[in-house]
């Protein structure tokens, strides 16, 4: 074959991404972040994108992030302006079903393409550094005496630390309903919050509050785990008395209208990158668990999340 024609046949097929991954040239991907910056969902996004372009399959990430209820509002951008772009991806997880659930969005997550889960997290419970309460122990005190003294401070509506915090009332036995929630549009706000006093506990994912509870200036009073975290002496909920254990995980999602090779392709680069230094190193800095589930196996998963969350969320009086 002349190598004009044989340009010309290659360059064909990769316009119509029928060529296999390793001959196609790296891809631009446009990254949604349906958070406000300084978030878990915008540091992963942007820890997936850094290590997207270290493993060479991705020659550029761009970011957009899009705040408020729950991810719900980046996720009909996403879902309204990327339809069959085999180059989109979106960062959700946990909080994202807890809010479509509270919220009932006009969107639905399912109207976009499920990638991969990428990892998973507890939440930790934390003081500010001149709280007047030493313990969770104090903090339920407080709460049994007056539900609505307590604030309690996260993510959106609907979040796993909003669900924890009406589990964790409904364990020791005051009623859900009536706990004080502030829910706050980013991780940013919800540790501004916490710092200034403004909230009486606060609640997220333990990476976004490490470098707070080793300076002192959080004071961390329980973990949503079975056991305590890896490196970590903060006490469980459970050893506490208290029956509650919920997990936050993160993943990321396709365009809707995606083919199943495209989807396939994404899946493949996503994979390439979790194998890459700058995946380590994130994972080591941030004290993420890989919790690594691809395509169909990751659709089942948040199916069956769905329902689960939706069972937790009647049983404490959330919805």
């Amino acid at each position: 074959m002349r190598r004009d024609t044989f340009l010309k046949s290659l360059a064909a097929l990769a316009a119509a991404g029928t060529l296999p991954l390793s001959a196609q040239a790296a891809a631009a991907i446009k990254m949604m972040l349906p958070a406000n910056p300084g978030g878990g969902w915008d540091t992963t996004g942007r820890a997936v994108g850094k290590a997207l372009q270290d493993a060479g399959v991705a020659s550029s990430v761009t970011y957009d992030n899009k705040g408020g209820a729950a991810g719900a509002i980046g996720l009909a951008q996403f879902v309204n302006s990327n339809k069959g772009d085999p180059n989109a991806m979106m960062v959700m997880g946990a909080v994202m079903l807890g809010g479509i659930i509270t919220g009932k969005p006009p969107v639905s997550l399912s109207q976009a393409t499920p990638l991969a889960r990428l990892t998973s997290e507890y939440n930790v419970f934390v003081l500010p550094a001149n709280s007047p309460f030493k313990s969770m122990a104090e903090v339920v005190a407080q709460l049994k005496k007056d539900p609505g003294s307590v604030k309690w401070g996260g993510g959106s509506r609907g979040s796993t630390e909003h669900i924890a915090a009406a589990m964790i009332a409904k364990a020791v036995g005051v009623d859900p309903a009536k706990i004080n929630y502030v829910a706050f549009r980013g991780g940013g706000e919800a540790i501004s919050a916490i710092l200034g006093g403004n909230v009486t506990v606060g609640g997220s994912g333990y990476s976004e509050f490490a470098e707070y509870i080793s300076s002192g200036k959080m004071k961390p009073i329980g973990v949503t785990s079975a056991a305590r975290l890896k490196g970590s002496n903060v006490p469980t909920l459970k050893e506490q008395g208290i029956d509650v254990e919920i997990g936050n995980w993160r993943g990321i999602y396709g365009a809707p209208g995606i083919s199943k090779a495209q989807r396939d392709e994404l899946v493949a680069m996503i994979e390439k990158a979790t194998k890459s230094k700058a995946w380590a190193e994130a994972l080591q800095k941030n004290d993420w668990t890989p919790a690594w589930l691809p395509g169909d196996a990751f659709a089942k998963f948040v199916d069956d999340e769905f329902a689960s969350l939706r069972a937790i969320m009647a049983k404490s009086g959330m919805i």
